[in-house]
């Protein structure tokens, strides 16, 4: 495969590259964009530099203004408080079978976030050597809505994790369960390759046909609130600024 001119600067360009707050650019952004494929530096650089400095809470408040529905699930929580991103790789499965991860690992391409739909959480499908495993083959994270186990490897183990419980019990490697189709978890619609971010705050699931809108609410967001930042800095109080008085 041939490499063009720009191909060739990209590769040159470090993609530890922030840009100001308020120099921040998204119009042309979309959810590809997460990962860096060697064409888009400027719309992946400037979708970090938001990324980074923003929360679940400001997300899920500027994909509220959009579709008036808060992208949350919120039975499911950070086990290790890690913040991250990226595209969604859907898995279905039963609380007996932990084997469907092992096959979602060796499915999902580098930069996904696994997340799992399990019927139960009387087992655990996700643990320590599943966490290993992901992290070497370049998986971003894992969501499950059911349970994991071995949280005193998990709590320290830089790999991001959230589930709604933990067991420390697992079923069997059955390998049964269905990979990158639409899940439906506590009325959230899932596909293939939409946004998730999370954080110790929880979880925000957006569509990847809003993706765009919501970065750029998102980025909206941030400014009003590093300006509000200002004016209590300055002596004004919340009231005041919100012109409750």
């Amino acid at each position: 495969m041939s490499l063009s001119p720009e191909d060739v600067l990209n590769k040159k360009k470090s993609l530890n590259k922030r840009i100001d707050i308020e120099n921040i650019k998204l119009n042309d952004v979309n959810v590809d964009d997460l990962k860096f494929n060697g064409n888009n530096y400027n719309q992946y650089i400037n979708l970090v530099s938001l990324l980074e400095n923003v929360s679940a809470c400001q997300i899920s408040d500027a994909y509220n203004s959009i579709s008036k529905r808060s992208g949350t699930i919120q039975s499911i929580k950070s086990i290790n408080n890690k913040k991250v991103w990226g595209s969604i790789f859907p898995c279905e499965t039963t609380s007996d079978d932990w084997g469907t991860s092992a096959v979602a690992i060796d499915s999902a391409n580098p930069g996904d976030i696994l997340f799992f739909k399990v019927d139960g959480d009387d087992k655990a499908i996700w643990g320590e050597l599943a966490s290993k495993s992901a992290q070497s083959s370049g998986i971003k994270a894992t969501v499950v809505y059911g349970s994991v186990r071995d949280l005193d490897a998990l709590l320290y183990f830089d790999y991001p994790i959230f589930a709604s419980n933990f067991a420390p019990n697992a079923g069997s490697p059955l390998g049964l369960g269905k990979l990158n189709l639409a899940i439906d978890v506590e009325g959230v619609e899932i596909n293939p390759g939409d946004f998730f971010f999370g954080d110790e705050n929880g979880i925000v699931v957006i569509p990847k046909k809003l993706f765009n809108q919501t970065m750029l609410a998102t980025l909206a967001v941030k400014i009003k609130e590093t300006m509000i930042v200002d004016k209590i800095s300055q002596g004004f109080t919340l009231s005041e600024i919100a012109g409750l008085k």
